[in-house]
């Protein structure tokens, strides 16, 4: 479900506008983040690293109204829940792009997560089925290099404003474990006031 954003009486109407009109209105910061209690914490469940931290994006994504709204034909939509269109890597080290349903339940989340991987795996395409939706993320785990800076192949062409993250290497600095993330988002929609919420919000969640 999503419920349309009335921009006349909308406080942020002249700044989406003014993003609107550029060619290039995504933006992204790059921020190291202490993953330490996380990873134990998804030992601890029996579950793989990268499920728990995917989960730990939408969840953090799902509290945060600037980072459910979507742009559709120029108008702005808010989604009621936001899912993942995450990369996943086949055995030909091709990789085919999911869509994965975000629940708030832990093990629910990580019984549906692994049913889609095994589909994707199964297909021999990128595109692994017809429509993915607008309420996403496109997610991505880089877990073989600590980037530092990250950026995204872009279609002009096309509207996007869907909000991306990708994750980095995991590290150990003085006894702790930490990567980086890099999240992109459409300054339309979302400002540097709300990209810091997301980091914020996400490293309590990682902590939990």
């Amino acid at each position: 479900m999503k419920t349309e954003i009335n921009l006349d009486t909308w406080k942020r109407k002249s700044h989406f506008e003014f993003f609107m009109a550029m060619d290039e209105p995504f933006y992204g910061l790059t921020v190291e983040v202490d993953v330490t209690k996380a990873y134990k914490k998804a030992k601890e469940l029996n579950t793989s690293f990268f499920i728990y931290y995917l989960y730990a994006t939408l969840k953090t994504m799902n509290q945060l109204p600037a980072f459910k709204l979507r742009i559709d034909n120029g108008k702005v939509f808010q989604h009621d829940r936001i899912d993942a269109s995450s990369t996943i890597l086949k055995e030909n080290e091709t990789f085919g792009f999911s869509h994965i349903i975000y629940h708030n339940d832990i093990e629910i989340f990580k019984k549906s997560v692994q049913k889609e991987i095994n589909r994707v795996q199964q297909t021999d395409t990128l595109l692994t089925k017809d429509d993915y939706g607008d309420n996403i993320i496109h997610f991505s785990a880089i877990p073989w290099v600590n980037f530092t800076a990250l950026t995204h192949a872009r279609s002009f062409k096309y509207t996007d404003s869907s909000p991306k993250v990708s994750i980095g290497k995991m590290i150990d600095k003085k006894g702790k474990k930490f990567f980086n993330v890099a999240l992109f988002a459409h300054h339309g929609l979302v400002d540097g006031i709300d990209m810091g919420r997301f980091f914020d919000l996400f490293q309590e969640i990682l902590n939990e």
